[in-house]
């Protein structure tokens, strides 16, 4: 099962930030689930064509904010619920917003805006856009 896509080196976020909301994402939809566990640090660095401690430092990041648990020895878990700030109110949030962007897409490619447009105009406005995004590249 692929949970995670390969990080884009060109989108101006650094490749540990893509892996970590990814990781953060999966947890607040429900993709990945309190005692869920996750994969090796070597087998998602060599699925994510990423080096393998970049991997290491995003497991480390999210076990200092609540989010996983690190065993020794066993592997990377998602935390149970009471420990982390991703609460269910959060999760209702982020699947509202899911729904809001599902929308969004697909208006825009009912208009004809191909994906790596629309990418671009939702980069664009993350990145504090002021709205004026050329649409033809």
């Amino acid at each position: 099962m692929t949970l995670f896509l390969k990080p884009n080196p060109a989108s101006g976020v650094p490749i540990y930030l893509q892996l970590k909301e990814q990781i953060r994402h999966a947890c607040e939809t429900g993709a990945l689930r309190p005692g869920d566990s996750l994969p090796g640090i070597r087998a998602l660095a060599e699925s994510m064509v990423i080096n393998p401690n970049t991997v290491a430092r995003v497991y480390r990041e999210l076990e200092l904010e609540g989010l996983l648990e690190l065993r020794h020895g066993v592997g990377a878990f998602v935390a149970s619920c009471g420990t982390t700030r991703w609460t269910a109110a959060r999760s209702g949030q982020i699947k509202a917003a899911q729904k809001a962007a599902r929308s969004l897409v697909s208006e825009l490619r009912r208009r004809g805006i191909e994906p790596d447009e629309i990418r671009r105009l939702i980069e664009a406005e993350l990145a504090g856009g002021d709205g004026r995004v050329p649409l033809v590249g």
